[in-house]
């Protein structure tokens, strides 16, 4: 199935800011390191020349492409609302395949419904919620999405579980309506929902594709340092048990294939909190898969709470050896 939604178009209730282009043509064009005032973006013709912009650290946010690279029609351009630094595209991009994003929430209903608009100004995709019967009314206003919106789908989970179990009921609600890709990202808008282009349009060439911190170009936003020392510490404790072949093991915006999930089998995966990113990424490096990382800058949530607690941080330290003792490493 082909999503074929109407696009959400940008808000009309703020003032836009007429962009000016600097125009990058090839990998050697104009410096990523060139001061962006407001109103100003690089422009490629390409998906492939703005990766190679955003990993000499141009913020991807101010990266417009121009024409999409399997179509046959140029892209039509983009505004920039004067709120936002933010580039909005005049259409979302559309892919030649079936794409579901998966959304777990817990206590989420600040941030959902602005969300699921952000995300169809940039992609023409279905979306799945899957709620753990959260108390503070996402699952009822995720109900209530969907019935206004016929590409938003809601699953709903009698309690909660932990990211790994959300994830899983929504990967096996995607394979069986045989959505080609499958996205999953959080609802706190952690992840920029412009980068969901770039993760599908690479996902044509790789089974996985992570969104990765801590490839070249990527990179955190409003962390504190207690913070960025669990992560790099996380994952440095995982590249030592399974290989560096992955520079972030547990970075949780990412865009699945079909044919590699089907080939995973999701009832044996028993990962309930965040180190269920390290288990796929490891069984996806078992099956030989095509792995790509993609930087993004990770910012912190806008709203609510953070979910990573000490039961998540003590799964990690147990689980990460047992992949490590069960099978061969990945590098």
């Amino acid at each position: 199935m082909l999503n074929s939604h109407p696009a959400s178009p940008p808000s009309n209730d703020t003032e836009q800011i007429t962009v000016r282009y600097y125009p990058v043509s090839n990998s050697c064009g104009t410096s990523a390191s060139r001061e962006l005032g407001v109103g100003e973006a690089f422009v490629v013709p390409s998906f492939e020349l703005a990766e190679a912009l955003i990993a000499r650290g141009a913020d991807s946010a101010r990266v417009a492409i121009s024409q999409i690279d399997s179509a046959d029609a140029n892209y039509p351009g983009y505004v920039q609302v004067a709120s936002n630094k933010q580039l909005v595209p005049l259409a979302p991009f559309r892919f030649d395949r079936s794409i579901l994003i998966v959304l777990p929430t817990y206590n989420e209903r600040q941030n959902l419904a602005t969300l699921i608009e952000a995300i169809g100004r940039y992609l023409v995709a279905d979306i799945l919620i899957v709620d753990d019967n959260s108390p503070d009314g996402t699952g009822q206003l995720a109900n209530q999405l969907s019935r206004e919106q016929k590409h938003v789908h809601v699953l709903h989970r009698p309690r909660k579980e932990g990211l790994g179990p959300a994830y899983l009921a929504g990967f096996q609600w995607a394979l069986a309506r045989s959505y080609q890709s499958i996205i999953e990202m959080d609802c706190d808008f952690s992840h920029a929902p412009w980068d969901l282009p770039r993760l599908v349009h690479r996902s044509s060439t790789a089974d996985l594709v992570i969104g990765s911190r801590y490839v070249r170009g990527g990179g955190t936003q409003n962390w504190n340092a207690r913070r960025r020392l669990v992560s790099k510490c996380g994952n440095t404790y995982v590249s030592l048990f399974l290989g560096s072949s992955i520079r972030d093991w547990t970075g949780g915006f990412r865009c699945y294939r079909h044919e590699l999930l089907a080939k995973i089998d999701l009832e044996t995966v028993k990962a309930k909190g965040y180190v269920f990113q390290v288990e796929m990424a490891w069984r996806a490096c078992q099956l030989g898969a095509e792995i790509c990382e993609l930087p993004i800058r990770f910012s912190d949530r806008i709203e609510g709470q953070s979910k990573l607690g000490w039961q998540s941080i003590v799964e990690a330290v147990t689980e990460v050896p047992r992949m490590y003792f069960k099978k061969t490493t990945c590098r």
